[in-house]
């Protein structure tokens, strides 16, 4: 069973996205396995201006919630513009990319199965 969390976001240390293809990207893993989570995890990401995620698929869905800034969703090769305030589902198996077309950081909140 997992035990209660309760901490800043900004206390957690930001991780560079190494992955290839990712551009001024950071992580910060809010609830991982190492709190116990079992189900899902909650990972911050924060993109630079001009930064972006590489385009890749995943045989998982995951669920975003944009907190600051504004970009461009590249999903099965059709761009769509989100901004601050909206959410996306990434269907299981889809190419996608966050990009960062705003003048100044984009941050979100990303969900996926712990699995």
């Amino acid at each position: 069973m997992a035990g209660l969390k309760i901490a800043d976001a900004l206390s957690v240390e930001p991780r560079k996205v190494t992955t290839e293809g990712a551009e001024k990207a950071t992580i910060r893993w809010l609830i991982s396995q190492q709190d116990g989570a079992e189900r899902f995890h909650l990972r911050l990401f924060e993109l630079e201006p001009g930064g972006k995620t590489p385009l890749h698929t995943h045989e998982w869905e995951h669920e975003v919630f944009i907190l600051k800034g504004s970009g461009t969703l590249i999903f099965e090769g059709k761009e769509h513009a989100f901004t601050d305030g909206q959410f996306i589902l990434v269907p299981e198996g889809t190419e996608h990319s966050f990009l960062n077309t705003g003048e100044g950081n984009l941050q979100f909140l990303c969900i996926v199965p712990a699995k």
